[in-house]
């Protein structure tokens, strides 16, 4: 389950150009991390999120995921009560040299995020040949 980092109420919050915006809250999404031969595999668990909402940026060796949740209103219903708190998500992680960052690769389906972070060549072990002297 997803972390929530902020909570603010639907009031709204003035930008510095004088428009206003209404907030949401924003949450942490659960992730698994796994090792897979040479490559790290990131889950990050988004629900509600369509895949037109996801956005992953890197910059500096920082990895930012970003999910936006569409409200949902189902045409003809009025909301009388709700237990799902709709809110966006939000998470960053620092990569380390041992990942090639120019070869990431991401995919979403039904919720989820998969990450596929691959070792750098420069990172992998490697054997080195002794001779006798």
């Amino acid at each position: 389950m997803a972390q929530e980092v902020t909570t603010q109420d639907t009031t709204d919050i003035a930008r510095p150009n004088g428009e206003t915006a209404p907030t949401v809250p924003t949450f942490v999404p659960a992730v698994d991390i796994f090792e897979q031969g040479e490559i790290t595999v990131i889950l990050a668990d988004m629900p509600g999120v369509k895949s037109d909402g996801i956005e992953v940026t890197l910059e500096r060796q920082v990895l930012t995921l970003r999910g936006t949740v569409t409200p949902h209103e189902p045409e003809g219903y009025r909301r009388l009560s709700s237990e799902y708190r709709e809110g966006d998500y939000l998470r960053a992680f620092t990569l380390s040299d041992e990942i090639d960052l120019g070869s990431i690769n991401a995919a979403f389906k039904n919720g989820v995020l998969r990450l596929e972070l691959p070792r750098a060549a420069e990172a992998k072990p490697k054997k080195i040949t002794v001779k006798a002297a």
